[in-house]
């Protein structure tokens, strides 16, 4: 099987690469990326030396790079590439619009002309909205984004659909909450307050603090990913979650008792415009379909990530310093733009 990976250097595709590459050995892996900020190479260095695997810089919305790297023949596509970042999503929604819906019509077009025989489209609970306070939302409930991230996340999950229904473009959707591990770039929640209490700075905290995430271990993530591939089950929306909620207050506080930080380094700051109040989904159609369900309970995994964080400091410095682009040059040439 030959598998590309659009977004592979990033959070979640990096770690599903490295999921892969060990639990197929004989899976090629073609990964597809633009390298933007939040893109790291070094995510990958421990991949095995002799897996089947080489890494292509692209846009996804540039139609020919992706017709090139489409004309490989790949079995499946899975596509992480996205802008995330809601907080950059409401400075300026425009990068959002060219990665997440165009970028994906591309891919569409792309997997049409080759008959891929699989696409995976990566999205996210914000898709649905804000959850009411006794409700989880089922594959079914109306999508009510709020931000310009989620509304670009929800276009191209409709642009799928549509090729899905009209060119018959065997896709999978998958709707996940919050995923958290090693690897995550610090300006996200998690890793950022881990980076912070570490030294002793503040931690910001939107508003009181009181926002509820459903918090998914990426390793988690990565095996329910896979069962997707391996399924033959095509044309269904999943939502993958743990189904329990935790206040980012909550998770700020544990992360400092782990770190044995005082909670006088949380800091309220002004909340953000649409800041939703709760995600929560509710995940039985896939665990009963799939078989699957969340393995790393939440207070395991974030103790496995404050520890990854703390045993690699030299990543997280590089990634904050901006030294990981160097990286890049060190281990890869643009010319053919594969792994040495």
């Amino acid at each position: 099987m030959r598998v590309l990976i659009t977004g592979g250097a990033g959070f979640i595709g990096s770690n599903f690469i490295r999921y892969l590459a060990h639990a197929q050995p004989a899976v090629s892996i073609i990964n597809f990326d633009k390298l933007t900020y939040a893109a790291n190479l070094e995510n990958l260095a421990d991949i095995p030396p002799n897996a089947a695997y080489h890494f292509v810089q692209g846009d996804l919305s540039d139609a020919e790079a992706v017709r090139r790297v489409f004309a490989e023949s790949p079995d499946a596509a899975i596509n992480f590439a996205a802008e995330t970042h809601v907080d950059r999503s409401i400075e300026d929604p425009a990068p959002f619009l060219r990665t997440n819906v165009l970028g994906t019509h591309c891919l569409l077009e792309a997997a049409r002309r080759y008959r891929t025989s699989r696409f995976i489209q990566i999205s996210t609970d914000e898709v649905y909205g804000s959850a009411p306070a006794d409700q989880s939302f089922t594959e079914q409930a109306v999508l009510d984004p709020r931000n310009p991230y989620a509304a670009s996340k929800a276009s191209g999950e409709h642009l799928v659909t549509a090729y899905a229904n009209t060119y018959g473009i065997p896709a999978i959707i998958l709707r996940s909450s919050n995923n958290y591990g090693p690897f995550q770039f610090p300006e996200k929640f998690i890793p950022l307050a881990i980076a912070n209490a570490r030294e002793g700075k503040p931690i910001p905290i939107y508003g009181d603090g009181l926002q509820q995430r459903d918090w998914l271990f990426v390793e988690d993530y990565c095996r329910a990913i896979h069962a997707v591939l391996l399924n033959e089950k095509l044309g269904f929306v999943y939502n993958v979650s743990t189904g329990v909620q935790q206040t980012n207050l909550h998770v700020a506080r544990t992360i400092l008792r782990c770190l044995g930080k005082p909670e006088s380094l949380i800091e309220h700051v002004q909340d953000r415009p649409g800041h939703d109040r709760r995600y929560a989904l509710n995940s039985a159609k896939f665990q009963n379909e799939l078989g699957w369900k969340p393995g790393v309970n939440f207070q395991d995994g974030i103790q496995k990530t404050i520890d990854w964080y703390l045993a690699h400091s030299e990543w997280l410095d590089h990634v904050r310093s901006g030294e990981y682009r160097r990286y890049y040059e060190r281990h890869y040439t643009r010319r053919s733009e594969t792994f040495r």
